[in-house]
């Protein structure tokens, strides 16, 4: 079967380099050839400024014709292949780019599955309601902050008149306060009449004058 309709062919497919690495070794061919061609048309010219018009210049001159005419047609076949090698070249950027661009949009799909993966274990609902107990609690705060610096202030309904004669009074009693004072370190003398007939003998003084005297008073009063 193979005899009449071949075998397969197993020989690698050509790649877009190696399409491009063989034009560029054809354009070096031919850069060779031309280089040749180039000394070759120079030598001519060099001898046809020797020579005297006449048959050999014009011999030598229509070979020089053939040179530059074969050199034409290989510039132009150099600069096609240039071309086919260009366009090769913008077609291999074209292909990196669009593997770049795949390998992007690979990176971006499973960036994209696993956020949803990530953001589907997310309840917004649970966290709309802890931002709203936040801020319940920011508020209890404030109150509470408010209570405690909370001054105490006079209430508006006081009299100042009234405040007045408390006032007066509170000086009152801290005038009777100090007197009384005085009166209980002050000795016997300053105590009322009452009190000194019970102090006993040694506070009224020495040699007992004292103790006579409040007998004197007891005896006399009975």
């Amino acid at each position: 079967m193979n005899r009449f309709f071949g075998s397969k062919s197993t020989a690698p497919k050509p790649t877009l380099q190696g399409a491009i690495g063989g034009l560029d070794t054809r354009i070096e061919s031919i850069d060779v050839k031309l280089a040749k061609l180039n000394a070759e048309l120079s030598t001519y010219q060099q001898r046809m400024a020797k020579m005297r018009d006449g048959p050999g210049k014009t011999a030598l001159r229509q070979k020089a014709l053939k040179i530059l005419q074969q050199r034409k047609l290989y510039e132009s076949q150099r600069e096609q292949l240039q071309q086919q090698s260009w366009n090769m070249e913008q077609a291999g950027m074209m292909q990196d780019n669009l593997k770049n661009v795949m390998v992007t949009v690979d990176a971006l799909k499973s960036t994209n599955k696993e956020l949803k993966k990530q953001y589907g274990k997310i309840n917004i609902d649970k966290i709309e309601q802890l931002q709203d107990e936040m801020a319940d609690l920011m508020d209890l705060g404030n109150e509470i902050q408010e209570s405690i610096s909370r001054s105490y202030d006079v209430p508006d309904d006081v009299d100042e008149a009234e405040l007045d004669a408390e006032l007066e009074a509170l000086g009152e009693e801290m005038e009777w306060a100090g007197g009384e004072a005085e009166m209980l370190g002050g000795g016997a003398e300053s105590l009322p009449a009452f009190l000194q007939e019970e102090v006993p003998s040694f506070v009224g003084g020495e040699g007992g004058e004292g103790k006579g005297k409040v007998g004197e008073e007891k005896v006399a009063a009975g």
